[in-house]
């Protein structure tokens, strides 16, 4: 019988018996809600409460995003989760040389505060927790939502949400970064320490193993990789003089939900336990609120198919049941179009539905880690932990996270082993139904509606920009973008100068222009 494995290369044998975890005392383990918390992070899980139902979404202007996530929430959605354009993610302002074509396309484009007060019109911040998917200019993003929220009179202590801010992934495996290293560094730490002070239950960082796996890593160098990119900010911020206790319980992780079912939940037991261990064994951390490992989970956008694309509805279906047996936080689930374009609304309904109805129909809530005691399941979750453990000591070994990305040695090997999956894939070793296995050549992907960014949309966001530049204090604005020029040459910190800069209606890219001109711009010296 041929030999079966994850795709972590772990072998799976027919059956599992006792034999097979005897070394894991599985009658000694803690449960859920007991350190490592490898069964979970609270005792009765879901039971208590559900997982937030963050879908990702946002796209053209700030209005048709706004208008889309009143219809989620409408609909039963629990958070917000802003997708921006790629000129934001790239510190550009939309009428940029460089922005044009991209406005909207990939998410909202957001240049001014008066984008941000658009985007959230209507909707109660102080009862909606927000995400926001942005990680090179993340503090200045924050910084004009923090100026929405004093412009309505909210406290900044009942706001409730997440930056990214996660710059390390963005060498390793996506691209939109900005500036190098460390200045880079120096901005999450910088936004970290403001928020310790000020904005208490704002999560700091959101560290991602999502796009390590979306650019071809496996189970365990998802994992591995991730946890060492944490080591890296944890270690940032110490040196910073922050205190770990001050700044981990406010860091939370974002996994990726892949198709092999069983070693995705593995991999989320896996991950509180190794970091609880990081944190209490290594870094030194007392308190309980420090180990725990806190996580949104979006289903694989990698795995989805322009053809048949019906298909990924089940697909997502199974990639979120997963992610709710690994014991995730939040959740995202994909829509069947995003393979071909942005979702429409009925997509995102959809996708939404998926979770309600694993939520409310199932009964899988109704007790925490149900899969757990599973021999497969925790033999499974011991050998993941074990293989991610050796990969992170390499990467010490190496000089860590920073020093391995800079070298391009994280890159590669992210890549090798997606040019391997791809192989597999054209060999036909690993089948993708509808696709090298069971196509149907008459399948209705090209008659499915999709959504479409009037190109109107673009124009109409730059006439408004321009529109913001004729109307601001032209003096006020220089200052400010003088301060926080003054402000990143210092080494002082770099929240209140964003601050004042984006009440005075600077835009995003004066901003990051701003900081271009000390920090520099980031060219690898290294492609993989």
């Amino acid at each position: 019988m041929k030999a079966r494995h994850t795709t972590s290369g772990i072998p799976v044998a027919s059956v599992y018996r006792a034999a097979d975890v005897a070394d894991l005392n599985l009658p000694d383990q803690p449960g859920p809600g007991e350190f490592p918390y490898t069964r979970g992070i609270a005792e009765h899980m879901y039971r208590s409460r559900l997982w937030t139902m963050r879908q990702y979404a946002g796209y053209a202007t700030a209005r048709e995003s706004n208008e889309r996530y009143r219809y989620l929430l409408s609909q039963g959605q629990t958070g917000l989760s802003v997708a921006f354009d790629l000129p934001t993610q790239m510190g550009l302002d939309s009428d940029a040389p460089l922005a044009a074509g991209e406005v909207g396309r990939t998410g909202v484009a957001i240049d001014t505060v008066d984008d941000m007060e658009t985007l959230f019109d209507g909707i109660p911040l102080d009862r909606v927790s927000v995400s926001m998917t942005i990680n090179a200019p993340a503090a200045i993003l924050l910084a004009m939502y923090l100026v929405v929220a004093r412009r309505r009179g909210i406290p900044w202590d009942a706001l409730a949400g997440t930056s990214q801010n996660d710059i390390l992934k963005e060498y390793a495996a996506r691209g939109t970064y900005i500036y190098p290293p460390a200045p880079s560094l120096r901005l999450v730490t910088d936004l970290m320490r403001y928020c310790a002070e000020h904005v208490p239950h704002w999560n700091t960082i959101s560290i991602s193993g999502y796009h390590i796996r979306e650019a071809g890593a496996n189970a365990a160098q998802e994992l591995a990789f991730t946890l060492c990119n944490a080591r890296a900010y944890l270690q940032a911020a110490m040196d910073a003089g922050l205190a770990v206790d001050a700044v981990a319980p406010r860091i939370s992780f974002f996994w990726n939900a892949h198709n092999h079912f069983f070693e995705e939940i593995a991999k989320f037991r896996a991950a509180r336990q190794l970091w609880a261990h990081m944190l209490r064994d290594e870094f030194g951390a007392r308190s309980p609120r420090s180990w725990l490992m806190r996580f949104h989970t979006q289903t694989g956008g990698s795995t989805l198919t322009a053809q048949e694309p019906e298909n990924n509805v089940v697909r997502v279906t199974l990639q979120a049941l997963a992610a709710v047996l690994g014991g995730t936080q939040s959740l995202h689930t994909n829509a069947a179009d995003e393979a071909l374009a942005l979702p429409t609304q009925d997509a995102a309904r959809l996708a939404l539905r998926t979770q309600q109805i694993i939520a409310y129909e199932t009964g899988i809530p109704d007790t925490a880690d149900p899969l757990g005691g599973s021999y497969f399941i925790e033999r499974l979750t011991a050998d993941l932990a074990a293989q991610a453990r050796r990969l992170m000591d390499e990467v010490s070994a190496r000089g860590g996270a920073v020093a391995v990305i800079e070298s391009g040695w994280m890159q590669q090997q992210i890549a090798d082993t997606a040019y391997q999956t791809q192989r597999a894939i054209d060999a036909g070793e690993l089948v993708i139904v509808g696709v090298n296995r069971f196509a149907d050549p008459e399948s209705r992907a090209q008659n499915i509606r999709l959504q479409r960014i009037d190109p109107a949309l673009e124009r109409e966001q730059c006439r408004r920009l321009a529109q913001v530049r004729a109307a601001r204090d032209g003096q006020r604005v220089v200052a400010c973008l003088r301060a926080v020029t003054d402000a990143a040459r210092s080494q002082a910190p770099l929240m209140p100068a964003f601050i004042a800069a984006v009440d005075a209606r600077c835009t995003l890219g004066e901003i990051c222009d701003a900081l271009r001109a000390v920090f520099s711009t980031y060219r690898p010296a290294h492609a993989v």
